[in-house]
């Protein structure tokens, strides 16, 4: 298996072990919708969290959060949408990004970004 592949599901492991240390109902893992994944689908109390996990093993180029951009933004969205139809869900929601950077075999630095963003309304003009 391709490192980048074995690095992602151990980010994805150690992002659903955080969830569930901070209180978290883990409902779905690797949930899919046409082109879209969601990473993580969860419970926080009484708010559903779509979940992104981006996990890098060095910075220089950015932090992994930052590969988060408009069009996997919207592909979340959309799936997050689907997800939300499908099990008839009229609560509260939102998008959360959990990025980690490995600074050691066994170690790593997680930053969970919660409501890291919302979907976007465009208007005709």
């Amino acid at each position: 298996m391709a490192a980048h592949i074995t690095l992602g599901r151990q980010g994805e492991e150690i992002a659903r072990e955080h969830l569930l240390d901070e209180g978290y109902s883990i409902l779905h893992r690797n949930w899919r919708y046409k082109k879209a994944e969601v990473d993580l689908i969860a419970m926080d109390g009484d708010t559903l969290v779509f979940i992104e996990v981006k996990t890098r093993s060095y910075v220089y180029l950015g932090e992994p959060e930052d590969s988060v951009n408009f069009r996997k933004q919207d592909l979340l969205i959309s799936a997050a949408s689907a997800y939300m139809h499908l099990h008839e869900h009229e609560w509260a929601y939102r998008f959360d990004v959990i990025s980690l950077v490995k600074e050691s075999d066994q170690r790593y630095h997680i930053k969970h970004l919660i409501d890291a963003f919302v979907p976007r309304v465009f208007e005709d003009c």
